[in-house]
């Protein structure tokens, strides 16, 4: 129901990398008409981060078709007055420009916030930076997973600080920006006469904003997070990985006694429920290293499949550790994919709406 939602919203794309493409890829999944706008010779440098298995001549990557999708694509440069002025022209009849520039590019390039919105009074201008405007600091989102704890705290004992698989701050970063151009519009849709806005994200306040159980710990605990892998630090079991007797890994989320109770008497160990050292959240956290041996015990002899349907039907979380090829072989995932030809290429990512809207 959501798919044209935006279809009188147009939006200029500026940006580059992850962060700002997949919001505008995000109004353009709404149907808003989006133009994504790179410099003729240094494009979007993630055209260029391609997999070994991925053709070196090719102008387009897996990596930019993550965050780019139903875009129309222009390229034009900036210091020169010709490329400024078409820019200037579009961003007349514009609603939202997104972009990552530094503030001193901006001014070198005549294209600052204040010329933007005295062309357009009412656009709403998104802009991403690493660190504030005020920083010049370059920052990718691996610089910012170490600059704000999370690198501290992901891996195990032994790996010590690990980096996550995906580009998550750039990630939240781009949910924040996606927010505050959403509440822009509202506003703007009570307005009888629209007035600008320009909305500031920074990767650094994302990422701080995101730390939210883990930061509550360390304020008001003083408790700084280890590496300890999947292991949670306010519950047990959560997190501890287990083998199956047909040989596949699935984990616990036992977030309260209840889910306790109905594990331990599922796997035969009922009477760990009232074990002092086990029957509270805290004391499960003081002794999971034999809470872990205990169930491990059990789970070996049975098998996953018959495992994870108990657990369904018990209402206790579990889930299997899969890899993207069997994630993929769902159907809920499958519904995700969204596909198109860019350049004459065909690509595929997941879409950036994970909600859905329905109407009475």
């Amino acid at each position: 129901m959501y798919k044209n939602s935006l279809s009188n919203l147009k939006v200029i794309d500026l940006s580059t990398v992850l962060a700002g493409p997949s919001v505008g890829t995000f109004f353009a999944e709404l149907g808003a008409d989006v133009t994504k706008i790179e410099h003729p010779i240094h494009q979007d440098v993630t055209r260029s981060w391609k997999l070994t298995s991925e053709k070196q001549d090719s102008s387009i990557s897996a990596y930019f078709s993550s965050i780019n999708y139903k875009k129309k694509y222009l390229f034009l440069d900036f210091s020169k007055e010709k490329d400024r002025q078409e820019l200037f022209e579009m961003v007349e009849e514009a609603d939202v420009l997104l972009m990552n520039f530094k503030t001193s590019s901006q001014e070198k390039l005549k294209i600052t916030d204040e010329a933007l919105l005295k062309i357009n009074p009412a656009i709403i201008i998104g802009k991403i930076s690493g660190y504030g405007e005020k920083s010049s600091r370059v920052a990718y989102d691996l610089i910012l997973q170490a600059d704000t704890g999370f690198m501290s705290m992901n891996g195990t004992p032994e790996s010590g600080p690990v980096k996550m698989p995906v580009a998550l701050i750039d990630v939240m970063a781009a949910h924040q920006l996606k927010e505050g151009i959403l509440l822009a519009l509202l506003n703007q849709s009570q307005q009888d006469q629209k007035t600008g806005q320009v909305i500031n994200v920074s990767l650094y306040d994302a990422a701080i904003s995101a730390l939210t159980n883990q930061a509550s710990n360390y304020l008001m605990q003083a408790f700084i997070p280890k590496p300890q892998g999947s292991l949670h630090p306010n519950i047990a079991p959560y997190g501890e990985i287990f083998q199956t007797k047909d040989n596949q890994r699935i984990i616990f989320a036992i977030g309260s006694n209840l889910h306790f109770k109905k594990l331990v008497h599922y796997i035969g160990l009922s009477h760990l429920a009232e074990d002092e050292r086990f029957s509270h959240v805290q004391n499960r956290i003081k002794n999971r290293t034999e809470l872990e041996r205990l169930i491990q015990s059990q789970v070996i002899e049975k098998n996953s499949d018959d495992i994870l349907k108990d657990m369904e039907k018990r209402s206790v979380p579990c889930a299997m550790i899969k890899n993207l090829e069997q994630v993929f072989h769902s159907e809920s995932a499958q519904k995700m994919i969204r596909e198109e030809a860019i350049e004459n290429k065909i690509t595929k990512r997941v879409s950036q709406i994970a909600f859905k809207i329905t109407e009475n």
